[in-house]
């Protein structure tokens, strides 16, 4: 028996990976994305703390790992949908990558030297 999404007014089942969230792919994705925007905010000046930055790191494996069960799962997904994963792992992808450079800018003062 297919689980329709938990989103007011979504018509979309809930794929078999997505279960737990009961929500649709589209709005799983929409979820990434949001997530992702307000975390590149929050890192992006470098001042996250460490423990923030380690679940931070979390999330994206996380949310990686179940976007790709959702993409590779067999579930019949359209040409939109199928762009709006690849969208969302690149979004995933830029997160890392911000955090990733936040922590060479905190981690160097501004001598240059690393602390």
């Amino acid at each position: 028996m297919a689980t329709p999404c938990k989103v007011t007014g979504c018509k979309n089942e809930t794929p078999p990976a997505l279960a737990e969230l009961q929500v649709c792919v589209l709005h799983f994705t929409l979820s990434i994305e949001g997530s992702c925007a307000e975390m590149r905010r929050e890192t992006a000046l470098g001042n996250a703390p460490h423990e923030r930055q380690r679940e931070i790191m979390r999330f994206i494996t996380e949310s990686g790992e179940r976007l790709a069960r959702v993409a590779t799962s067999g579930l019949h997904l359209t040409d939109d949908l199928k762009a709006r994963i690849l969208s969302t792992f690149l979004t995933l992808m830029n997160l890392r990558e911000n955090l990733d450079r936040a922590n060479m800018r905190s981690s160097f003062g501004r001598t240059g030297q690393h602390r």
